[in-house]
């Protein structure tokens, strides 16, 4: 048992109305890539705020180094030697980049912050990363993937004999996931642990030796990566064959209205950027981070401002000066940040569903609280999300069914126009065959989809036309049946 890092045994945890966790086991060894894999909602993130202090057990046995410890706090988790990257970003907007890494820990002069050794030695992080990012700027001007990666230089500043990492590839480029996964090669060969929470199970033959897959809180089993297929960890996860098969074949008319236009966008890394949008249609958005797309979709919400360009909804000029405008003109915009610009996380299922609409819902000055609970069940029932109520803390519910409340809030809104932005990010192979469904009945029900992923299997899935765009501008647009991930790659590292 020398070798054993991290043992786990019969942890139990339960929150108001959620059994989270019922004798949920885990083992990792020194020197060892470990993948924790399972639907949202199976308990992976639950027990691993267990084991850096975030959350106490009720019940359990947690051995680190062959020694019981009982955490209290993530203070004494880093003490211990246990870091831990978590899917939801946990950075101070308002800091720098370097006063991020180095919080709780800073370099001092006297009584004051060393800001130069600060900025020099997160230099020297980023770079050994080969991360071009500048220290000494907010990380609040940062996009989603760049704070990802602070983020893992600030869980690695610890030099910690145990590194959990949650979804940290979720928001990376290929480039980038490949430099994180030399540093992971690195520590193991030290004799690290590394517990790998991935939701892209091809990343696992590439980078795990083991695998633990839990479902419904409880442990399935334990796996050497190198003796078990994708299709038979994905049973082990669901109890189900999963199938993801391209599209072939658009299913829009071709007579189908134009219900939205861009004509000749310019803003914030938009450079003249224009494209059509017709009823009942999927439309892909590709390209690598940093390409235009999320900045294209925020100008035409209103959520930037556009320096110049024309926006047509149902053959009618528009002018779209904030969200409030979009929303007005039947636009809705589900962002990749869904904790961030989505939800309430704080508040519960039934406050994040009607808060777009909410003066349908008002009774005088007061709301009317029957007719919330009634609309906010229907939708629970129609795109089943998993809750134990309606008055239930959204914080409290998986990714996958929190993406859920964010598409219910636009339909209760009645939004004809949807802009998933990174719709399935940080989701599981279950709850993504669900948003897919979803979306699939959407537009058959006459809605229409802009949707932007970064994932090329997805893209080619789902959309019936494909933009792909580089560095702002549009490189490209394709049919689904003339479509290959080749093409779109091709596109999306072409400048114009």
């Amino acid at each position: 048992m020398t070798d054993v890092l991290l043992q786990m045994t019969d942890i139990q945890k339960s929150f108001p109305g959620v059994h989270a966790l019922d004798n949920a086991c885990l083992e990792v060894k020194k020197g060892e890539v470990h993948g924790l894999v399972g639907e949202n909602g199976a308990g992976k993130s639950t027990l691993m705020k267990i084991l850096t202090g975030i959350y106490k057990r009720d019940s359990g046995s947690i051995k680190f180094r062959g020694k019981e410890i009982h955490v209290n706090n993530t203070r004494e988790s880093q003490q211990l030697g246990i870091g831990i990257i978590h899917q939801e970003i946990n950075l101070m907007p308002h800091l720098t980049v370097a006063e991020n890494i180095f919080i709780g820990k800073e370099p001092m002069k006297g009584l004051f912050l060393d800001k130069k050794k600060a900025n020099d030695d997160a230099k020297k992080m980023l770079n050994a990363l080969n991360i071009d990012i500048d220290p000494a700027i907010p990380t609040g001007q940062l996009t989603v993937a760049k704070q990802q990666m602070v983020e893992i230089v600030k869980a690695l500043s610890y030099d910690s004999e145990l590194l959990v990492m949650d979804e940290p590839t979720s928001s990376l480029t290929e480039n980038e996931i490949e430099e994180l996964f030399k540093i992971i090669r690195n520590l193991k060969a030290r004799g690290h642990g590394i517990i790998y929470i991935s939701h892209r199970l091809d990343e696992l033959p590439i980078i795990t030796d083991r695998v633990t897959v839990m479902r419904d809180g409880q442990y399935v089993g334990t796996v050497e990566t190198a003796k078990v297929t994708k299709s038979e960890i994905i049973s082990m996860m669901v109890g189900r064959t999963i199938y993801e098969e391209p599209k072939v074949k658009s299913t829009v008319p071709a007579d189908a209205p134009i219900v939205l236009e861009a004509r000749h966008l310019c803003g914030n890394n938009v450079k003249d950027v224009s494209f059509c949008l017709h009823k009942g249609e999927i439309l892909g958005f590709a390209g690598l981070i940093g390409a235009g797309r999320t900045e294209t979709m925020r100008a035409l919400f209103g959520a930037d401002p556009l320096d110049s360009g024309e926006i047509i909804v149902n053959a009618e000029p528009i002018t779209v000066k904030s969200p409030n405008d979009a929303i007005s003109h039947g636009i809705g915009y589900l962002s990749e940040d869904r904790k961030g610009f989505g939800l309430a996380i704080g508040l519960a299922v039934r406050d994040n569903s009607v808060m777009a609409n909410l003066d349908a819902f008002l009774k005088g000055p007061f709301t009317n609280d029957p007719k919330i609970d009634r609309t906010t069940i229907d939708y629970v029932e129609k795109i089943n999300i998993k809750t134990p109520s309606v008055s239930q803390l959204v914080v409290n519910l998986s990714g996958g069914n929190q993406q859920k409340i964010v598409v219910a809030k636009w339909l209760i809104r009645n939004s004809d126009v949807l802009i998933f932005d990174e719709p399935t990010r940080g989701i599981d192979v279950g709850a993504k065959q669900e948003i897919y469904k979803l979306m699939n009945e959407l537009v058959a029900e006459g809605k229409s989809i802009i949707m932007i992923s970064s994932e090329l299997p997805e893209l080619l899935r789902m959309s019936d036309r494909i933009i792909v765009m580089c560095e702002g501008c549009i490189t490209g647009e394709m049919n689904i049946e003339d479509a290959t991930q080749e093409k779109i790659m091709t596109l999306a590292t072409s400048k114009m």
